[in-house]
């Protein structure tokens, strides 16, 4: 069993809430607009992380981290990218890669609307965990911890952080 802190939308904000939800899990996942090099270094020092670049990430970050991650964790196959869409509204490109790869779980990032969904079409879950950064629209900061266990995601929980 893993426990997820997943992510996005940092911005380049990183403080002392994310950090502490960040020490209780076993990995951070980031949905991409990381926003420095220096915030992902900050995380990798915290846990292992699993992360993607988004549209705000310059090219250090985009050297380091991939525009598509698929990888597989406690049993669950994964696919995250920044610019997704969600269920029945998927980017072209994205649902492409869905259909011929079938994860489980496709995590995207960008909308800074957090949203758990079944695609029952498709077969698999999504999730956006909203943005935990202070850069944006969004009016509440928001994070999803979850565990993994034998392929199944569990016990999701959404942290939410006041904006100011």
């Amino acid at each position: 069993m893993k426990r997820i802190l997943l992510i996005s939308d940092t911005h380049n904000y990183i403080d002392a809430t994310m950090i502490a939800h960040a020490e209780r899990a076993d990995e951070i996942w980031h949905a991409g607009d990381i926003g420095s090099l220096a915030l992902l270094e900050k995380l990798q020092e915290i846990k292992p992380v699993r992360a993607v670049w988004g549209n705000i990430d310059g090219q250090d970050v985009r050297i380091r981290v991939p525009k598509i991650a698929q990888f597989e964790c406690e049993g669950l196959k994964v696919m995250m990218t920044h610019i997704g869409g969600y269920p029945g509204r998927y980017d072209p490109t994205v649902r492409m890669e869905i259909l011929k790869e079938r994860p489980q779980l496709f995590v995207s990032g960008h909308s800074h609307i957090l949203k758990v969904m079944n695609d029952k079409k498709l077969g698999l879950l999504h999730m956006n965990p909203g943005a935990i950064g202070k850069t944006g629209f969004h009016q509440v900061r928001t994070m999803i911890e979850f565990e993994i266990d034998n392929g199944v995601p569990k016990n999701l929980a959404v942290v939410e952080c006041n904006r100011w």
